[in-house]
């Protein structure tokens, strides 16, 4: 399944196995942690790696954008890999993101990597941005939070496949809040069973696995790779 029906408090919500969240009322995409230019900010760090890294992110934008025709994007954060990103895209990789802008209404919340979310390419946010009865922030607040939708954390499950363990981008709910995986390549990810993804749900939680396909694969955090032995008495 590519696309998973999903409530949040009280709001319809459609799970897109390529790692974005489609708000269909409000004809709403939510995309997180594109980190654009993150093979560039390597390299230059001595971290030689295919610089196509932000072709690759964008190309999948197109591809979401022109399957859910949305009016508004919001991007979650860390769009770029690191400050003044728009000016250091390479000439095609600009005029790509300016071609996406044209064709609906961006919103840019600012992350960590990249405080100075760009302006003149949609509207920038600093801080949380509340829509109806749902808050977006870049961050999951530390404290339980009712209709969240987050990112920062790149969340990532592992499961056994054959034998083998197979681990993938995910997205993660206990049907309060919701923590989105990142959408970027090379953006790497924190395990569910780490204490900083873990630690944020007070009731059972359950991962929604991106497929290489992007179908989406729902389990219960127990039956993921890593999840805690229960205790045995005597």
């Amino acid at each position: 399944m590519r696309q998973r029906p999903f409530v949040l408090a009280g709001e319809r919500l459609l799970l897109d196995g390529r790692g974005a969240v489609l708000w269909p009322e409000r004809r709403l995409l939510i995309v997180a942690d594109l980190h654009l230019e993150k093979g560039r900010a390597l390299a230059a760090s001595g971290r030689l790696l295919p610089p196509y890294d932000t072709r690759a992110t964008l190309a999948r934008l197109v591809e979401l954008l022109n399957e859910h025709r949305p009016e508004q994007v919001v991007s979650l954060g860390d769009g770029f890999h690191r400050s003044h990103g728009y000016a250091r895209l390479a000439v095609e990789d600009r005029q790509q993101l300016d071609a996406i802008g044209s064709l609906c209404r961006w919103t840019w919340l600012a992350g960590n990597h990249d405080p100075d979310a760009p302006t003149g390419h949609g509207e920038a946010v600093k801080g949380s941005l509340a829509i109806g009865a749902i808050t977006l922030r870049h961050a999951p607040s530390p404290r339980a939070s009712t209709g969240e939708i987050a990112g920062h954390l790149h969340p990532k499950a592992g499961v056994r496949v054959r034998g083998r363990r197979v681990t993938r981008p995910c997205f993660v709910s206990d049907g309060a809040r919701l923590l989105m995986p990142a959408l970027g390549t090379f953006t790497g990810g924190l395990e569910v069973w780490d204490p900083a993804i873990a630690g944020l749900f007070a009731h059972p939680f359950e991962a929604m696995l991106c497929g290489r396909d992007g179908g989406l694969r729902c389990l219960p955090a127990t039956r993921l790779e890593g999840a805690p032995r229960r205790a045995t008495s005597g």
